[in-house]
């Protein structure tokens, strides 16, 4: 049985892992209210700019624009969004076997897959199993900006408009609530789910449909890439914040048991010292 002074020493670095995991779990609470609040607010701009294309594509239906135009498929692009630090919960873990599950159903060869890591954990994750990392971006911050990522999704969809990559998919945690995530797949590219029943009459094309989608499909598939990266980061916080509440939880009830057990070897330490004074006494008589 641990000595009493192992049993407090071990109860003191509980507590002060304890009080680190609180403030942890405040600093993410305050910054997944604001992480949430980016990726709700870009929704609407998201929803627009979709509604513009389709509408743009279904005027274009001949306009045979390569990021509408499915090819036979020899190489895939994966861009797969993560965290850059742990104590995230299963926040990493979710996203990266939903990849790596999908790529063992669709490829029997690496040499058919690149993968574009924005995170460090993904990056390590990639690097370790040996795949093409052909581009990452490390250190995004906690509320990204347009511009942290526009570099690297310009160079993903040139990718695909150079014929480097036949698709391109995009891997995810979408955020549902603060205790709930789901790692999420999307088609970048080619776009080929878009919706033509939007009705084209409410627009006019100037200088025509077909250079305005020349430039606008670019961008809305970076704005899909920075959308996601808006919606990753509200769930990474969110993870964070459930991990380090659980963590608290565990560390209190591990500190009230051994206040238990402390207590249980204290007063068996005094029953023990009383029985031998009592035992000296009786042999003096």
């Amino acid at each position: 049985m641990a000595s009493l002074r192992d049993i407090e020493t071990r109860i003191g670095s509980t507590k002060k892992t304890s009080q680190i995991t609180k403030a942890m779990q405040m600093v993410s609470a305050s910054k997944l209210t604001r992480a949430e609040m980016n990726a709700k607010s870009f929704v609407p701009y998201m929803e627009k700019i979709e509604e513009v294309v389709e509408a743009i594509a279904s005027a274009t239906k001949d306009s045979g624009h390569p990021m509408l135009t499915s090819r036979p498929v020899k190489k895939t692009a994966y861009i797969v969004v993560t965290s850059d630090r742990g104590l995230v919960g299963g926040y990493n873990s979710n996203i990266l076997r939903a990849v790596t599950k999908k790529i063992a159903e669709r490829h029997t060869s690496k040499d058919e897959v690149v993968i574009i890591a924005i995170g460090r954990k993904g990056y390590e994750f990639f690097n370790r199993l040996e795949y093409n990392v052909v581009d990452s971006v490390i250190g995004i911050s906690d509320h990204p900006q347009f511009s942290e990522v526009k570099d690297l999704a310009k160079r993903a969809v040139g990718m695909f408009t150079d014929g480097k990559v036949d698709e391109v998919y995009l891997y995810y945690n979408h955020f549902i609530s603060a205790i709930s995530n789901e790692a999420t797949e999307r088609q970048l590219l080619p776009l080929t789910d878009l919706s033509t029943a939007s009705a084209v009459s409410t627009y006019e094309f100037e200088p025509s449909a077909d250079v305005i989608l020349e430039t606008l499909l670019p961008q809305y598939a970076e704005t899909l890439i920075y959308g996601a990266v808006l919606d990753g980061k509200a769930s990474e916080h969110a993870s964070s914040m459930t991990a380090m509440q659980t963590a608290t939880d565990n560390a209190t009830e591990l500190i009230d048991d051994l206040t238990l057990l402390f207590n249980r070897a204290r007063q068996a330490a005094i029953t023990q010292e009383i029985t031998e004074i009592v035992g000296g006494v009786a042999a003096l008589e």
